[in-house]
């Protein structure tokens, strides 16, 4: 059995997190923009999944105005399939909620198919597409969107 919690992400994950995000992405952030959006950006908001001790997953949001816009969500390879992705994207939604946001949205590259399944999965809504997003091969982003309900504007108060 092992010990999984979840938190908030502090300046001494950076490292880690850059690791996974080098893994993970063909374009990842830098460390200095990870530490500057956990440390400076008052928009942002990022969470830690740590198995044992271990930072294996992480996922992060910018909150604007009443909408939650995620910027970054990984797993680390040697940790899929475990239902990380899923435990830390559903956090990350509970403390969009949490703060008053009316939805969260995000775009994901259209060639993701699991990743796909998991926005589904947990209640994500396909809304559109951005022609072009992914600068490293001209990839088209999907977007997608969550709103909550009890939230302004979700036609629980008419």
């Amino acid at each position: 059995m092992h010990d999984v919690i979840i938190r908030p992400l502090t300046e001494a994950d950076v490292a880690a997190v850059h690791e996974i995000e080098s893994l993970c992405f063909p374009m990842p952030w830098s460390e200095a923009s990870i530490r500057h959006d956990i440390t400076e950006n008052v928009a942002a908001r990022w969470l830690a999944l740590c198995e044992d001790g271990r930072l294996v997953a992480y996922a992060g949001m910018w909150l604007i105005i009443d909408e939650a816009h995620v910027t970054n969500v990984a797993v680390h390879p040697s940790f899929r399939r475990k239902g990380y992705g899923e435990a830390i994207v559903r956090a990350l939604m509970q403390l969009a909620q949490d703060t008053c946001m009316g939805l969260i949205t995000l775009e994901v590259r259209r060639s993701n198919a699991g990743a796909q399944a998991l926005y589904h999965k947990v209640g994500f809504l396909d809304v559109g597409y951005r022609k072009r997003y992914y600068e490293d091969n001209k990839e088209d982003a999907l977007i997608m969107y969550c709103q909550f309900a009890g939230q302004p504007g979700d036609g629980a108060e008419e």
